[in-house]
This record gives C-alpha cells, sequence and structure tokens, in this order.
C-alpha cells in the first residue's frame, strides 16, 4: 500500500481541490438554484454564504438509506455515527449530537437521538421530499448551539396545495441483497376546493448485513432493522396561504450490536475503573442463547408525533409573511434483552416534548429584508431500568432572533442575532436545578465578483448551552460500553467561527469549495479518564478546541453525455492546554474520491471511487482505524406509462466488498459496514 493511501494530509486534499474546478454536491442538476426552506429568508442554494446541500427528486430517490446519517453520508463534510442498521445521525464537521440540529420541515424533532448513538432518529427518510443541509453558523436561526449545522427534512404530510387533478402520489418499493431487506412506501393527497388531505405510509423488514471479507463472521449479530410508520394529514389552504395539522406514528425494532455484558461489574473508583468477575451463577445468568436475531439486546421504539404548519401572505401591514411551526411529540423505546428464550425490559426511556416557532418576515425597511421569530421548547424526560444513567429532568428552552438581509448589484450581506435561555429541572436529591443563558451573533457577506463566480465569507460568534445528559449523567451505558458521569458545574461553551466559500455556478467547469476554522472555548466533552479493555470511564468536561477543515467538489462536463466530480473532506479538530493539544475522539477521517456520472435520454447512470483514510490522530484510550476503498455504481431509467411517470433504479454498493470500519462508531470493531450490496427499486407517480 501507497504512502499516498495511509497518510492523510490536508494540503494533498486542498491541492487536488484547487487544481480541479468544482461543483455543487452531486450533480450537474445540483447547480440550478433551489430554495432553502431551512433559510430564515427562503434563499436560493447558490444565494447563502456557506455551503449548502440540497437532496431532491430522482438524486435523493438513488441516494435514501434506511437512516437518515446513511442517506447524507456522501456528502463533502458529512459522515455517519453508524451504530449497526437501526440507528444512524449525520456527523457535519466533525461535529454531532446536540451540535447537529434535526428538523422536519422546520420543527426539532423531538427524539433522544442526541442522548445517545444507539437510539434512533424518529424519522424515515424514504418518505422524504426533499433534504437540505446548512453547515456552520447559517444555521443560526434554529439554535446557537448547532455549531455542525442543522439538517432540515421536507415532507409531505401537510399539504400545502390542493392538487390541480384531485389526486397525486407515489409508490415505491425496493429490495437489498446484503441484508435480504425489502421496503415499500406510498403517499397520497387527495383534495378540492379549500381542503386538502394526505396518507403516507411505510413497512421495512432487513435482516442481519453482512460485512466485507476478512471478517470473524459473515454476518454482524443483531443488526436487523424493521419499521413501519404513518401518516395522517389535512390542510385548509387559501389564496394567501394554508394552515394543517398532521398525526405521525412510528414504530421500529432494531438490534444493539456489540451490547455485552462482560463490562456490568465495572465502576470507578475515583477516576479509575475496577472491573471484577463475574462468578458462575453471573456468567449462567447473562449467557444469552442465540435465536433468529442473534441474541443481542434490541429496541422497540414506538413514536407519536403531531404537526401543526402554517403560512399566511400579508399577515397585516408592515409584514410580508407570517410562518408557524409547531409540534408534539410522545416518545418511548425500551431496551430488551434477551436471555434463554425469554425477552424483558432493561432500560425504558421515554420523552414528553414540544417545540414551537413563529416567524415574520417584514417589509424592506432602507433596503433591508429580515425575518424576526420567537422559539419555545419543553422536554420531559426519563429513563427507567438497568441504564437509567440519566435521573429525570424537564428541560424548557426559549430564543427569539432576527435574521437581516441587505443586496447590492455584486453584494449580499446577512446579520443574525439570536438569545436564548434555558432552565433544566432535575428530580434527585444529590443534584441541583441549572439555569444557562447564551447570546450568538453572525455577520456574512457574498460576492459576486464575476459572472458566475462568487465568494462568501461567514464571521460568527455562538454559544452552545449544556444538555441535561452533560450536566447530570452517571452510571452505566452498556450501549457504548462506558460508564458516564456528567458535569453540574458546566458553563456555556462559546465558538468563534470563521468560513469561506468559493463556488462556480454555470458553464462546463463548475465548483464549491470552503474552508472552516471553529475556536471554541470550554468545549463541552466526554474525556475519557480511564479503560479497562473495551470498557471506558468518561466525565463531560470543558476546555478549549479548535476544528479546522476543507470540504468541497469540483464537477468537469466532458461531453454532452459524461460529467466528472472530483469530491473530498477534512476535519482536524483538537483540544488544547498548557500540556500540549490533544484529539478529539471519533472524528472523521479524509476522504477524496472520483465519480463519473452520464445521462443518456431516459437513462441515468453513476459509477464512484473514494477513499477514506486511516484515522490515526486518536484520543486517549482511542484505537486507530484503518483507512478503505469504496467503489459504487448507479443506474436508472425513468419512463412513462400513459400520463403516469415512473422509475426503475439499481445500486451497487461496495462492489470490491471492503471490510471497513467507521471511525465515528462506538462499536465499530463489533458492527463493521456493510459488505457488498445490490439494490433494486421502482418508483410510481401518479
Amino acid at each position: 500500500m501507497s504512502r499516498l493511501q495511509t497518510i492523510p494530509t490536508p494540503l494533498m486534499l486542498s491541492l487536488a481541490l484547487a487544481f480541479g474546478s468544482a461543483v455543487a454536491y452531486a450533480d450537474d442538476t445540483a447547480l440550478a438554484p433551489v430554495t432553502v426552506s431551512a433559510s430564515a429568508l427562503a434563499l436560493g442554494s447558490d444565494q447563502m454564504s456557506t455551503p449548502v446541500s440540497v437532496l431532491a427528486g430522482d438524486e435523493l430517490v438513488r441516494r435514501r438509506a434506511a437512516t437518515l446519517g446513511e442517506t447524507l453520508a456522501g456528502e463533502p463534510g458529512i459522515a455517519a455515527s453508524h451504530f449497526g442498521a437501526g440507528a444512524s445521525r449525520p456527523i457535519i464537521r466533525g461535529m454531532d449530537g446536540p451540535r447537529v440540529k434535526l428538523l422536519s420541515d422546520g420543527s426539532e424533532i423531538m427524539d433522544a437521538s442526541t442522548i445517545s448513538p444507539d437510539h434512533a432518529v424518529a424519522l424515515e427518510p424514504m418518505l422524504s421530499e426533499q433534504i437540505e443541509v446548512l453547515r456552520g453558523p447559517s444555521a443560526l436561526a434554529y439554535g446557537g448551539g448547532a455549531l455542525g449545522g442543522v439538517v432540515n427534512v421536507l415532507d409531505k404530510r401537510v399539504p400545502t396545495a390542493v392538487p390541480e387533478r384531485g389526486v397525486e402520489g407515489s409508490v415505491e418499493l425496493r429490495a437489498d441483497s446484503v441484508a435480504n431487506g425489502v421496503a415499500g412506501a406510498f403517499e397520497v393527497t387527495a383534495g378540492s376546493g379549500n381542503l386538502a388531505f394526505h396518507a403516507e405510509g411505510l413497512k421495512r423488514d432487513a435482516r442481519d448485513y453482512r460485512v466485507g471479507s476478512g471478517w470473524d463472521h459473515s454476518r454482524v449479530d443483531g443488526s436487523y432493522n424493521q419499521t413501519e410508520t404513518g401518516s395522517l394529514g389535512v390542510s385548509w389552504v387559501g389564496a394567501r396561504g394554508y394552515l394543517g395539522l398532521a398525526y405521525t406514528r412510528q414504530q421500529n425494532e432494531y438490534g444493539l450490536p456489540g451490547h455485552s455484558h462482560e463490562y456490568e461489574a465495572c465502576h470507578p473508583h475515583g477516576n479509575h475503573l475496577h472491573c471484577g468477575h463475574h462468578g458462575a451463577e453471573d456468567e449462567h445468568d447473562h449467557d444469552h442463547e442465540h435465536d433468529e436475531h442473534g441474541g443481542t439486546p434490541y429496541v422497540k421504539l414506538d413514536s407519536e408525533r403531531w404537526d401543526l404548519r402554517g403560512e399566511l401572505l400579508e399577515p397585516f401591514a408592515g409584514f410580508t409573511r407570517a410562518r408557524l411551526r409547531a409540534s408534539y411529540t410522545d416518545y418511548g423505546h425500551d431496551e430488551i434483552e434477551r436471555a434463554e428464550g425469554i425477552d424483558s425490559v432493561g432500560t425504558r426511556f421515554r420523552s414528553k416534548a414540544s417545540d414551537a416557532r413563529v416567524e415574520l418576515e417584514h417589509a424592506p425597511l432602507g433596503g433591508w429584508r429580515g425575518v424576526l421569530g420567537l422559539q419555545t421548547g419543553r422536554r420531559d424526560f426519563r429513563a427507567d431500568g438497568d441504564e437509567a444513567y440519566v435521573p429525570p429532568t424537564v428541560t424548557t428552552r426559549h430564543a427569539a432572533f432576527l435574521t437581516e438581509e441587505y443586496t447590492l448589484p455584486d453584494w449580499r450581506f446577512e446579520a443574525g442575532l439570536r438569545h436564548e435561555w434555558q432552565d433544566i429541572d432535575v428530580d434527585s436529591s444529590t443534584q441541583r436545578n441549572r439555569s444557562h443563558r447564551g447570546n450568538s451573533v453572525s455577520l456574512g457577506a457574498v460576492w459576486n465578483f464575476a459572472p458566475q463566480y462568487s465568494l462568501g465569507m461567514t464571521l460568527s460568534r455562538t454559544q452552545h448551552l449544556p444538555t441535561a445528559e452533560e450536566l447530570y449523567a452517571r452510571g452505566l451505558h452498556m450501549a457504548t460500553s462506558t460508564w458516564e458521569r456528567g458535569n453540574p458545574d458546566l458553563k456555556v461553551e462559546t465558538a468563534h467561527n470563521v468560513d469561506l466559500t468559493l463556488r462556480k455556478l454555470a458553464g462546463p467547469t463548475t465548483f464549491s469549495v470552503s474552508v472552516f476554522h471553529n475556536r471554541i472555548d470550554d468545549y463541552i466533552h466526554a474525556r475519557t479518564l480511564d479503560a479497562h479493555e473495551d470498557f471506558q470511564l468518561i466525565e463531560y468536561t470543558q476546555r478549549d478546541a479548535r476544528f479546522t477543515g476543507i470540504e468541497g467538489a469540483i464537477r468537469q462536463q466532458l461531453d454532452a453525455t459524461f460529467g466528472l466530480t472530483l469530491f473530498g473532506d477534512y476535519v482536524r479538530a483538537r483540544l488544547e492546554a498548557g500540556d500540549g493539544d490533544r484529539d478529539l475522539p471519533r472524528i472523521p477521517a479524509h476522504r477524496v474520491g472520483l465519480r463519473l456520472d452520464a445521462k443518456w435520454n431516459a437513462w441515468r447512470a453513476e459509477a464512484e471511487v473514494y477513499r477514506v483514510g486511516r484515522q490515526d490522530d486518536v484520543a486517549e484510550f482511542e484505537r486507530e482505524t484503518p483507512g478503505y476503498n469504496m467503489v459504487n455504481v448507479g443506474l436508472s431509467y425513468s419512463g412513462r406509462y400513459n400520463t403516469t411517470p415512473w422509475q426503475v433504479y439499481v445500486k451497487g454498493n461496495n462492489l470490491g466488498n471492503q471490510l471497513a470500519y467507521a471511525h465515528t462508531s462506538f462499536i465499530k470493531n463489533a458492527a463493521p459496514l456493510e459488505g457488498r450490496n445490490l439494490a433494486v427499486g421502482v418508483r410510481l407517480e401518479f
């Protein structure tokens, strides 16, 4: 293996990006201006001062996976947390958890996925209409703590218009070989007059998946994923806007690979671990028999969500638009142990949460156009059972924000302000309630210095408020093989960010390349104090940190049929202190690749090869992860039967059947990435 393959250097990636000439984030269709719903001012993707990815249409159909993290993992600057097949969140620029805000059409997804990586996102990508990713400080309107960015998933569950023909919808079926998985989804909207109704549903059944060659086993025990979800919505639609309500229920059952009782006896003595050994009786108690799903523990998730959405043009004098988003989520999941053929609930998680935001867009004042808004949210969370490592808490959070823009012929300026405050009440005789406040500000500019060229720059100062888990965690967490200890004295962390993006928007050569630097004072992170084999004692603490990186893609249209894209990303994250810098854990390795796409009549084809580098910039007690090569292909054909559009597609992933490990995963050694996979699907629209 060459040194080029094994040693990541930001210089190599920078030169590769600079001497190519670059794209937006997929093929040339992504370069057409797309309205970004998650931008407070409903800007086009080409107007943003920071990079934006928008997946929609045929491209979204081809890229959708069973989880949101895996769906977005191919975008520059984005990786996935990967916890088997059932749980995966996007990681943006090396940041995850509460620093990446997940939205459902502008309303926060109030599940438990920010608490632990083994908790699934209560959202179904296969029913999405468009997925938007706003990186860095462009996410200010949704939370100062969203340092990584915002992922906004648009759907049709609340109709915004009455179908012109009275009824419209789609049906999609797909299957894959790596997990013998099948999935089917439908959505239909109907209405007349001022009323519109919508219904949608999905069912997925995927078994334990196969991994690449060279591993001890051919499949990952407990990596199955079974999902059922359905939604009903109704809207009143008028000439100036709409108001609608939707109810959604999602039920998941998925395994927890790597979950082991080997370390149950481990407990801290001060800042050190003491791990005893089970006696014969204990060994018998935890000798799980393997049944159809490998005998591993599993999660049964049940989420019920209500969404209220509305928009109104010209609501009153001085304002051009009003927007309402509100939701209520009753979420719960049980982590179920399976021993000797008997299932029992080990830990039960429950969350009742609400979120609401109102936005008002004011008429231009002195050339400035802007949006002001209020947001409020409440989460009542509790866990009971063997791994209830967080006491019951009630978190209330409120915010006020303002976003403004000013345009000149070749310039666009933007400014944003946000103030938020939270109170966390804890049900514990040994812990105290906490309150925090934060202020965030961002300034940005886009300079169109030549036809179809732009340079965007954003400066921001944002603040992240500590979460209940960071403050109060205390106990055993077997899913991640950790004993967690919170810190009730955590302060608000403050980030200073600079983001620079160069774009070319049209012509045979197109590109978007971004560099960024985050200096974070009092960065909250889980520090490993001690380790016993794969089990770690972690404590939430604070220390100054730096995140620096580059990401981008470059596309060259070769002829009328073929286009070639060079893409890549790199992020370096380090802690700072007087005794020297230290690397942060689970930071994605660098990635660089080539993608060849072709369009001929109704045919679309794509082939890509990329290299994920070896990650040897590791934290204390963390192991290095080897790099790997990945080869993927895709082919689709679109046709029409009378007036009904249809599409057939085939995807082949990891054609080399590489044994690959995700450095971002807590269970990378117990659950490698999927091996060679062939997926086929058909979609019909009416």
